[in-house]
């Protein structure tokens, strides 16, 4: 069958491949996009924020993407062991480390022929996130991906039981930890709220609220690198810390308001991490964290501990799946004062 014409276009064509992992969306960049300048990842990350920055607001905004559309734009990287590097994007800009899009990309590398010679049962195959290299092992079997699961870079708690004041709601004590991403953790009981039955508007007015008096109040710090030094959001969970075999219930708001579908891979890392240094789980033991914006499962477990400049840290093994939904050629057309994107709030 081939493939439709083209239409009327001015510029480079942006190709893309599509996919979803538990509903969050990945738009994976394949082709359009100028020469990426940087030495490592993460300079290449800081070009594309201060000279392509228009091409993130073509691809992720209306009218051909969404107020929650999440994407990927592979890069070279500067490490040999790595088969590919990749940038994250969403609504505000540029993430660290994103890992439903990590599953996503285990499977589409050895889909697509990143990985040289795939074998079975697993794949491994390595990303390089702007927050360091991410080993990914892709389930492989007669010429077919199927789930992921990956190792996070080293995870920490960075505070517990912080004291914030939120605009509304008075004193509010949440924990802050790293899973690739920065998050504040705070029980959505505190708001009156269930992550699994309440309006999802009412969840992200709590959430960014906790989100923007973290920010202003309280000062983060990555011991390796000042460019991973941001809150990228918070997430309200169900209050079920203690280990458990049932699944426990989290909602994801990041960016600017943006809501994760899924689990959130960096989300459950960090959460693993915080429940590790709080004692509440061990080594090895195997959580399944749910979704409560469309109860999408991801697992998630401590594998190894290890150190982050100071902090006691642990490596994180989150495993998932993810899908195609398409692929698509994107243009942009003269005289479209639409095309550089728009978004409704």
């Amino acid at each position: 069958m081939d493939m439709p014409r083209l239409p009327p276009h001015d510029g480079s064509v942006l190709s893309v491949v599509d996919m979803h992992t538990g509903g969050e969306p990945l738009r994976i960049i394949t082709s359009g996009y100028p020469e990426i300048v940087g030495d490592t990842v993460l300079s290449k990350r800081r070009f594309v924020r201060q000279n392509l920055d228009h091409l993130r607001k073509v691809l992720m905004f209306e009218p051909r993407g969404h107020y929650d559309m999440y994407g990927a734009l592979l890069v070279q990287s500067e490490l040999p062991e790595a088969d590919l590097g990749v940038l994250f994007m969403h609504n505000e800009g540029y993430s660290t480390m994103c890992g439903h899009a990590v599953i996503a990309l285990g499977r589409y590398a050895v889909d697509y022929g990143l990985v040289k010679s795939p074998c079975s049962p697993e794949t491994q195959v390595n990303i390089h996130c702007p927050c360091g290299l991410v080993k990914a092992f892709v389930e492989y079997s007669d010429g077919k991906t199927g789930a992921v699961r990956f190792h996070s870079v080293p995870a920490f708690a960075f505070a517990t039981d912080v004291k914030v004041t939120v605009p509304g709601h008075g004193e509010v004590v949440v924990d802050i930890s790293y899973g690739g991403a920065f998050y504040a953790f705070v029980s959505a009981e505190r708001f009156g709220l269930d992550v699994n039955t309440s309006r999802t508007r009412d969840l992200v007015d709590a959430a960014t609220a906790v989100t923007n008096a973290v920010k202003s109040q309280v000062e983060l710090q990555h011991p390796e690198h000042k460019d991973l030094s941001f809150l990228y959001g918070t997430i309200l969970t169900d209050g079920k810390d203690s280990f458990s075999e049932e699944p426990t219930a989290n909602v994801c708001v990041f960016a600017d308001a943006q809501v994760d579908r899924s689990p959130t891979g960096s989300g459950v890392t960090a959460r693993i991490a915080l429940q590790h240094h709080k004692g509440l789980i061990q080594l090895d033991q195997t959580r399944t964290f749910k979704s409560g914006a469309t109860g999408s499962l991801f697992t998630g477990k401590a594998v190894q501990e290890t150190r982050c400049g100071e902090f006691r840290a642990v490596v994180v093994e989150v495993g998932g799946r993810a899908h195609y939904s398409g692929v698509a050629s994107f243009v942009q057309e003269t005289g479209d004062n639409l095309s550089q994107g728009f978004l409704l709030r």
